[in-house]
Order: C-alpha cells, then sequence, then structure tokens
C-alpha cells in the first residue's frame, strides 16, 4: 500500500524536472563567473600573442603575398583583442554592441 504513494511522487517529481528542462533562459545573466573571467582572459591572451607573433613574422617575411596575408591575420587579431576590450569596457547599464 505504501507502494502507490511513492509511485505518484516519484512521476510528480519526474513531470516537474521534465517542465524545469524545457525552460530557456532568454537573457544571459548580467554576470560574470570565475570561469567566464579565465576564458575572457584565455580568448584576449591568445589574441594578442597571435597579433604580435603575426607582426614579428611579416616584418621577417621576404615574400611579399606571404607577408601581407600574415599582416592581414595578424590585424584580424587585433581587431578580435581590442573588441573583447571594447566589449568589456562598456558601462554596465548599456546593453553590449556587437560587430
Amino acid at each position: 500500500m505504501n507502494q502507490q504513494p511513492q509511485n505518484q511522487q516519484f512521476q510528480q517529481q519526474n513531470q516537474q524536472n521534465q517542465q524545469n528542462q524545457q525552460t530557456t533562459i532568454q537573457q544571459a545573466p548580467n554576470v560574470f563567473t570565475g570561469k567566464d573571467l579565465n576564458y575572457i582572459n584565455d580568448m584576449m591572451a591568445w589574441n594578442l600573442t597571435a597579433s604580435k607573433k603575426a607582426h614579428f613574422f611579416a616584418q621577417n617575411c621576404q615574400d611579399t603575398e606571404i607577408k601581407q596575408a600574415i599582416d592581414a591575420a595578424g590585424q584580424m587579431h587585433q581587431r578580435h583583442y581590442e573588441q573583447f576590450l571594447q566589449l568589456l569596457n562598456q558601462p554596465q547599464d548599456q546593453p553590449p554592441t556587437y560587430q
């Protein structure tokens, strides 16, 4: 006799879990976690390092076509780094703009 209330309780919990799983977040929370900050730090470091390396290799490259390609890649990484800075320096009450 005790089996039926437990089974009914299990079914209710299962239905509640399914409803919770179907809920999606419409907007990201306005908070950075430690993991978020580590990821942003890594992305900025990768882009800055790639930009510096590309600049160095472009300066030392003899072939103009390759030099231009390396320089273009370095400029792309520099733009990405600057976009991260721009996003991080925006006032908190202003929504982010993406380009």
